[in-house]
């Protein structure tokens, strides 16, 4: 191969951090193989104008992980994401090289979590009361879950005892279970005007009216969403302030304020979802943390660390807890205890956060990536972000756009699955994280691009 030189992201302080966080996510996407030798640590200094020792502590840190080894006489050289197993055995974490490019599916990167769940399954076999985590979940295996949890919300700026959180079957399932809890059928429940698909869907389902707050770049406007609550007399509103879908935006820490203020005058209950509130490296404290009667937290373990990993964490004023808990239990009876103990173990133990820094170096990498592909056309993104908002020229209908890219082997949401009202956007949104590979994603870009050039018509 050729000499092999990372792409850092430009906002992380680390830089032997980033370079390490590199190595896992090119290895994750196949640019790098086992057994690829990675350059002198002198050499890749100098190539990214960085010092020896930089490189060193990043070999180091990547060495830690399990990413790399090293030999005398042969340098330092990539690893295997998992070790390989005997048939039957688990296989690494994969996704479908075959077909369309898949920029539809809002997932994260599957990453190396497949190594690191082996090495959690090997230590529970090894343990006494393995057979708990296959019981109904007593008070001993879910009084310690419930302790992880509290502290994963702490790093997301939210402060709270354990008693305060339900466990859920992932994020939706806390959202669902909290609507299902708190509204009846004729509701009204105020949205952004551009929301989440699937929480259309369950507001169908349960008999709930969506009344659409307006937005603009930053996320919903104060004013339209005071308005829509006298208007329609809600008394619960949905809102997803960081890294919105599929807006992209992330509400300031002033709006923020200003939305608590008007949910703590309107007697309003407002169900945060905060699934990828671990992506950003920098964000507000939560809506919840300033107004914590009157807010619901909803986040989860699956963008952060593997999308399968269906474990979520519902923060909830003590008056409304023990009805979501009732909620979860209708739906699903309990979430695993298998599947909380092992986002507990990770939680505790640092996989998870070395698992989020592997996303987030993923989501920087195909930021720029876009960004490259893409040029000058305007679009909303962030950079720690798995997805992009891409408005479309006039000489373009969604749905002909959506259909050109799909002949052309690329698949993209239409902007309308997420309006909420009746203005329907002239956009599409792509993801970037759920391709493995990254020469598939650059083919898909590659193709968005000529669309939009194309006026109407694909350019070849």
């Amino acid at each position: 191969m050729a000499i092999w030189r990372p792409l850092l992201d430009p906002g992380s302080p680390n830089r032997a951090t980033a370079i390490a966080d590199a190595i896992a996510a090119d290895l994750a996407s196949g640019r790098l193989a086992a057994g690829d030798r990675l350059p002198p640590q002198r050499s890749l200094a100098w190539a990214l104008g960085l010092s020896p020792n930089t490189v060193m502590r990043a070999y180091d840190e990547a060495r830690r992980r399990g990413l790399v080894a090293g030999e005398v006489g042969r340098g330092t050289y990539v690893r295997a994401l998992a070790p390989v197993l005997p048939r039957g055995g688990l296989a690494p974490l994969s996704r479908s090289l075959d077909g369309p490019v898949d920029l539809s599916r809002n997932l994260p990167f599957a990453g190396v979590a497949a190594q690191e769940l082996a090495a959690t399954l090997s230590d529970l076999a090894r343990e006494p009361g393995l057979a708990d985590f296959l019981d109904r979940g007593e008070e001993r295996v879910r009084a310690p879950q419930l302790a992880a949890a509290a502290a994963f919300v702490a790093r997301l700026g939210l402060d709270v005892p354990a008693s305060t959180i339900a466990l859920a079957n992932g994020g939706q399932q806390g959202v669902f279970s909290t609507l299902m809890a708190l509204a009846r059928p004729g509701d009204a429940l105020v949205v952004e005007a551009l929301t989440y698909q699937p929480v259309m869907a369950m507001a169908l389902h349960l008999g709930l009216r969506l009344v659409p707050a307006a937005m603009d770049d930053e996320g919903v406007l104060p004013d339209a969403f005071d308005a829509a609550l006298r208007r329609s007399g809600a008394r619960i509103a949905y809102l997803m302030p960081t890294l919105h879908t599929p807006a992209t935006s992330t509400l300031g820490e002033a709006r923020r304020r200003e939305i608590a203020a008007i949910a703590e005058r309107r007697e309003t209950t407002i169900i945060e979802d905060d699934v990828f509130g671990f992506l950003p490296r920098e964000r507000p404290a939560p809506i919840a943390a300033l107004a914590p009667s009157r807010t619901v937290f909803v986040t989860s373990v699956s963008k952060s660390m593997a999308p399968g990993l269906r474990v979520g964490y519902v923060v909830a004023p003590a008056p409304l807890l023990s009805a979501i808990e009732a909620a979860i239990a209708v739906s699903s009876w309990m979430p695993p205890p298998l599947m909380a103990e092992i986002a507990r173990r990770w939680i505790v133990d640092g996989t998870g956060a070395r698992l989020n820094a592997g996303q987030q170096a993923h989501a920087a990498r195909r930021q720029l990536m876009a960004r490259r592909l893409l040029g000058n056309r305007p679009y909303s993104a962030d950079p720690d972000g798995l997805h992009l908002w891409l408005p479309l020229p006039p000489e373009w209908q969604v749905s002909s756009f959506v259909a050109a890219a799909r002949e052309a082997g690329v698949l993209v949401n239409a902007g309308d699955l997420f309006a909420s009202g009746a203005d329907k956007p002239s956009a599409v949104r792509l993801c970037l994280s759920h391709e493995v590979d990254d020469h598939r994603v650059e083919t898909g870009l590659a193709v968005i691009g000529r669309l939009l050039a194309g006026g109407g018509r694909l350019v070849t």
